[in-house]
């Protein structure tokens, strides 16, 4: 078996860590925080469909840019300060809540809850919180270590300021307004994604609104019992998903 071949590309004034295995044509899989490479974005699509034949779109789904109030004021004003995007905004703040907890525990509860509301975090809410249920079989100790290693080693921040730059993103992509995803596009969520039950999220993706904006939205998927981590939790058929779709192309 091939081994994955790990690289360091300087681009953009940053240092992005890109573990590649394989030839032929390209297929990126791009990740969240807190997830890493280790169990392995909708813009390049809408601004360059011309490289990009296809998209598999998991848990946060597109929605075009608003022009009128930008991103974390938004989630600000539907949520409130402690959402956990605002709460992300200034440097060393949130980072200073999640010290007080041990990182194995704060590795567990960010990759197994399956509690659907929206997470908002008051502050110093870590000094309270309970310890987490029994691991689940798709998430082992093993992994729970792995984490809370790396993120011991190199901290949140690199994370952290992915949301911090959301309204300097917003301004950046004001060219782009308006623009649709002119791909071909597949949507997978979980039932249990807190992202799913957003207020008006249902209807916006299963009533016409989604696919207004990605008129070649092919298909929809909502996996049961599942939650914000489905490559986690339903690797195999994720798997299957995206060799699945990719393969018509």
């Amino acid at each position: 078996m091939e081994r994955i071949e790990h690289t360091t590309v300087s681009t953009n004034g940053i240092n992005m860590h890109v573990a590649s295995i394989g030839s032929g044509p390209v297929i990126l899989f791009l990740h969240g925080f807190p997830d890493l490479c280790h169990h392995r974005v909708v813009d390049v699509c809408m601004i360059r469909p011309d490289r990009v034949k296809a998209l598999v779109n998991m848990s946060v789904e597109f929605h075009p840019r608003n022009p009128s109030v930008k991103t974390v004021d938004a989630f600000k004003a539907l949520f409130g300060e402690d959402y956990y995007i605002c709460r992300f905004q200034e440097p060393g703040d949130i980072e200073e809540d999640f010290a007080l907890v041990d990182m194995k525990k704060l590795v567990n509860g960010f990759f197994t809850s399956h509690n659907t509301r929206p997470p908002c975090i008051p502050k110093s809410v870590f000094k309270y919180l309970p310890d987490p249920p029994a691991l689940p079989a798709w998430f082992t100790e093993q992994d729970v270590c792995f984490y809370a290693d790396k993120f011991s080693q190199k901290g949140f921040t690199g994370g952290l300021n992915y949301y911090r730059a959301m309204n300097l993103s917003w301004e950046l992509t004001a060219p782009w307004d308006g623009l649709q995803i002119k791909v071909p596009v597949k949507y997978i969520t979980g039932d249990l994604d807190p992202t799913y039950h957003i207020p008006g999220t249902k209807e916006y993706i299963h009533d016409g609104g989604l696919k207004k904006h990605v008129p070649f939205l092919q298909e929809v998927v909502v996996m049961e019992g599942v939650g914000h981590f489905l490559q986690q939790e339903k690797p195999k058929e994720i798997t299957d998903h995206i060799y699945g779709f990719f393969k018509k192309f």
